[in-house]
């Protein structure tokens, strides 16, 4: 359950890399965190901002109830403490897009404290890592260096739209684990509702605090909570892809080793990742809280829940990952693997729950992850709850009900789904128009099968000795029927014919 170490070999021995991350959410909302304004990608510049986004003289911030519900939310489903008073603080810092010279955040009293993710790894095996807090903020504007050689624009459509910032503890140790948190992180916002998790327009970003120490240290740091056993961090901004966080992770820890390794010392500083070189360079030196100058916002009240309200959202909460997966696994008999695939996304589990209420659970998972998922990634196209592009649930179960019936065969399955895929029409209609019924019919198979006893009595006769050679008779039935026919009808009529 706990994290498992890199090691990197050094010139002068080994060493760990350990990682904590400051995950930025965009909070689904219509609305901006302090104002009306509209949230939307793709409108033109500077169209979605109010006057208070563009920090007008005189303009005061009104919160959004709904994005708080989002962040309590959030923070359910993510079993951590839900504070019942917090406070929202001023951060100021000077950017050109960031037009009021600070930034509305939270910093002592976060609207979400403490809590736990369970993340998988590649192999199957677990580990948790604790969260030490989400609290909400405002986002910055935008600013664009390449419509002019010699100037900057500024687009403050995102300026003041809700972000949710989820701290994590150094708990990672490996890039795998890192990525792998941010996946199970994105697939938990997207079960709620509360983020989309579309990381390509950066709706959810990380950022990745790096550091590396020599074996033993992390676990003195555990024990002690002495943060300079772990070295010094750097700290790498806005990373929007699970490639790009193992990259960067990876890059960024072999630099500060071969920083100390030759005798030199890490600065603590904010770093960017460049994806097409596969480098971090610098951007600034790391600022502390106090460079900051954090205080409470003057211009709003402090937060306060209503308990019950809160209870209110906990019972409402959907289903989320870890709870349908063991539901999954007890419910139809999946194997663990099976049911984590579906689970990764929201819309997928919930397509399988639709047609595994009718189809073989087994038949219906291998389906989905298998034919379904290859075609998607395919295409670029997504899965959702009613299908993936023009193949559509009804669809997928004709499909399924073809399978189960003895309509089809397997290996007929393949063809008609690759047919279905290029848009031929419905299951059945495909299967009619090519002729590709299985044969059950067992007089023309029991000719074809005495013909082929008939002209290999040897084959015929190693049978007796070695059962598992009538597989051997069974492709040469189905290449002779053009694999149309019924593999189980084959067998026992095979079995029947050569006495076993």
């Amino acid at each position: 359950m706990t994290s498992q170490a890199k090691l990197i070999e050094g010139r002068t021995g080994q060493w760990e890399i350990v990682l904590g991350l400051e995950v930025h959410a965009q909070v689904n909302s219509r609305a901006k965190l302090f104002s009306g304004a509209a949230v939307g990608f793709g409108a033109g510049p500077n169209e979605q901002v109010s006057l208070v986004d563009a920090a007008m003289p005189g303009m005061l911030p009104v919160l959004n109830k709904h994005c708080v519900e989002q962040a309590v939310r959030t923070g359910l489903g993510l079993k951590a403490q839900i504070n019942l008073k917090s406070r929202f603080d001023r951060k100021n810092y000077f950017y050109p897009d960031l037009p009021s010279g600070y930034q509305i955040s939270q910093f002592e009293f976060p609207i979400v404290g403490e809590g736990q993710v369970e993340v998988e790894r590649d192999d199957g095996s677990t580990f948790t890592v604790r969260i030490e807090r989400l609290h909400l903020e405002q986002d910055a504007g935008k600013s664009i260096h390449d419509m002019d050689p010699h100037s900057t624009y500024v687009d403050l459509n995102r300026s003041g739209t809700a972000l949710m910032e989820i701290v994590s503890k150094p708990d990672m140790r490996t890039p795998e684990e890192a990525s792998n948190y941010v996946k199970k992180l994105r697939s938990i916002l997207i079960y709620l509702g509360s983020c989309d998790g579309d990381m390509e327009k950066g709706n959810l970003r990380a950022d990745v605090n790096v550091s590396v120490c020599r074996p033993g240290a992390y676990e003195k740091f555990r024990a002690s909570g002495d943060f300079k056993e772990l070295g010094t961090r750097c700290e790498i901004k806005n990373v929007n892809s699970y490639r790009y966080i193992r990259e960067a992770i990876d890059y960024e820890a072999r630099r500060q080793v071969g920083i100390l390794e030759d005798g030199g010392k890490i600065d603590q500083e904010t770093r960017l990742f460049d994806p097409t070189l596969g480098e971090t360079r610098s951007m600034r030196s790391k600022e502390e809280a106090h460079d900051y100058r954090y205080f409470p916002d003057p211009d709003l009240l402090p937060l306060e829940l209503d308990a019950a309200w809160v209870e209110s959202l906990k019972a409402d909460l959907p289903e989320l990952p870890d709870e349908k997966k063991a539901r999954l696994i007890k419910q139809y008999g999946l194997t663990s693997y099976d049911a984590g695939v579906l689970v990764a996304e929201a819309a997928r589990a919930d397509l399988f729950d639709v047609l595994a209420a009718k189809h073989d659970p087994k038949l219906t998972a291998n389906t989905i992850t298998q034919s379904l998922m290859t075609f998607a990634n395919a295409t670029g196209a997504d899965v959702t709850a009613n299908g993936v592009a023009h193949i559509d649930a009804g669809a997928l179960s004709e499909y399924l009900g073809l399978i189960e019936d003895g309509t089809i065969s397997s290996k007929i399955a393949k063809e008609v789904f690759e047919r279905m895929t290029a848009g031929e029409g419905a299951p059945k209609a495909i299967v009619e128009k090519h002729g590709l019924v299985q044969v059950n019919d067992t007089g023309a198979l029991e000719a074809i099968i005495d013909k082929l006893i008939a002209d290999n009595p040897g084959q015929a006769a190693s049978v007796k000795e070695k059962p598992q050679a009538i597989g051997w008779f069974v492709g040469q039935v189905m290449k002779e029927t053009g694999g149309k026919a019924n593999p189980g009808v084959i067998n026992g009529m095979l079995k029947s014919k050569l006495g076993l």
